[in-house]
C-alpha cells in the first residue's frame, strides 16, 4: 500500500467517524423535537455541521476525535456561526466511553454562554409577567 493510499484510508475512516457522530447528534435533537438539519461542506466559508432552525438559529460544529482540542473547537464553531450569520455557534463533541450525544459535551466561550443566559432570563421574565 502506498503512502497516498494509507493517508486516504485514514481520511475516509475519520470522515466516516465524523459523519456517524453528526448522525447521532441529529437523531438526538430530532428525538427532542428540535428542528435541525445537516449542512453541506463549504470549504473556507463552512457554516458548521448542523443548523438548528429558527427561532433557535444555532450552528453546531460536531467533533468525534480521539484528541480533544477545546480552543480549536470553540474557534471553529464561532467562525462557522459568523459565516452562517446565526445567533450562536457551539461545538458538540464526543465524550469517550459514552454512546449517546445526551452524555457528550457541548462547548462554547463565555460570551456565547452569556448570550444564552440573557435570552433565558428574558424569556423567564416574560413568562412570569404573563402568569402574574
Amino acid at each position: 500500500m502506498t503512502a497516498m493510499e494509507i493517508r486516504e484510508r485514514h481520511l475516509n475512516k475519520s470522515k466516516a467517524k465524523g459523519t456517524a457522530g453528526e448522525s447521532q447528534i441529529l437523531g438526538y435533537l430530532e428525538d427532542l423535537g428540535i428542528d435541525a438539519h445537516r449542512l453541506v461542506l463549504m470549504g473556507a466559508e463552512d457554516q458548521g455541521d448542523i443548523y438548528l432552525e429558527q427561532p433557535l438559529d444555532i450552528t453546531i460544529e460536531c467533533k468525534n476525535e480521539k484528541k480533544t482540542t477545546l480552543s480549536e473547537y470553540v474557534n471553529e464553531a464561532n467562525r462557522e456561526s459568523d459565516n452562517a450569520k446565526t445567533w450562536i455557534g457551539v461545538a458538540w463533541h464526543k465524550r469517550r466511553g459514552k454512546g449517546s450525544p445526551a452524555d457528550w459535551y457541548v462547548t462554547m466561550d463565555g460570551k456565547t454562554f452569556g448570550e444564552i443566559l440573557l435570552a433565558l432570563k428574558y424569556l423567564l421574565l416574560q413568562l412570569e409577567n404573563k402568569s402574574g
